[in-house]
């Protein structure tokens, strides 16, 4: 059994490389210029995070601890009241409260200053006008 094809011209279409728009696809340049900007941004947002520091606290103040942006415990103050040698668990449960209190803290304020960035990401590239993404 043999197989033939024949292959009729195509007629009023045409195809272009040289950035025209076919189908409706996005230019290039303005989505790059686009990334460039949104990554400047996530620059920006990054640093100014990496310098802030925030502080949590628990039992009233009487525990403080400080973190930075980047999650690192920079300080841990105690208030001398809150030392009692005959009930060390309160003070231990303080401290872990006090140092989750300033990590929420900081989740915030990251979310705060990356959430315009990253949110225009739409959760990928679909912030970028990329369909399908």
């Amino acid at each position: 059994m043999a197989f033939a094809a024949t292959l009729a011209p195509t007629r009023g279409v045409q195809l272009s490389s040289r950035g025209g728009s076919f189908g409706g696809q996005p230019n290039m340049q303005q989505l790059m210029k686009q990334a460039q900007q949104m990554q400047q941004q996530l620059a920006d947002a990054q640093a100014e995070l990496a310098q802030a520091e925030v502080t949590g606290s628990a039992g009233g103040g009487l525990v403080r601890a400080t973190v930075s942006g980047a999650g690192e415990l920079k300080a841990l103050t105690i208030d001398p009241t809150a030392v009692d040698p005959d009930d060390v668990e309160t003070l231990q449960d303080l401290v872990v409260a006090a140092v989750r209190d300033a990590n929420r803290a900081v989740a915030e304020l990251a979310a705060e200053k990356m959430g315009p960035v990253t949110g225009a990401l739409g959760g990928g590239l679909g912030g970028l006008g990329i369909p399908g993404l």
